[in-house]
């Protein structure tokens, strides 16, 4: 135990070493951006401007079509909601019309008994 203790113990104090020295290395190596402007040619500057055109032509587009589908989506809404109160009267009628045919046809059962009663 006291061995593993020792190690984490020596790797703690390594790991700040380590950094600074990682960061010495890029320092020297890797130039400023001060130092080393981005250069781009009249090509490459043109294709760029191109890409961006496109990618806002293509932002109007999306930002078009989502209105247009929430749009589509709110009148959606709005023609069920307005449909709502003629589906629960046709629920109700149609309940109401089973019931009326289930009495009916108990009627006509009770006749056909009594029909069938005569003839014995």
């Amino acid at each position: 135990m006291t061995q593993t203790f020792w190690e984490s113990e020596v790797a703690e104090q390594e790991q700040p070493e380590m950094k600074q020295a990682a960061k010495a290395a890029v320092s020297q190596t890797a130039p400023d951006a001060d130092e080393a402007p981005l250069a781009l040619s009249a090509d490459d500057f043109s294709a760029l401007e191109e890409r961006i055109v496109r990618a806002v032509e293509l932002v109007k587009r999306e930002r078009q079509a989502r209105s247009e589908a929430e749009e589509r989506a709110a009148k959606a809404e709005a023609a069920l909601e307005s449909q709502t109160p003629l589906v629960n009267q046709l629920q109700q009628q149609l309940r109401t019309l089973r019931a009326e045919r289930d009495r009916v046809r108990q009627r006509v059962e009770r006749l056909l008994s009594q029909l069938d009663a005569l003839e014995l």
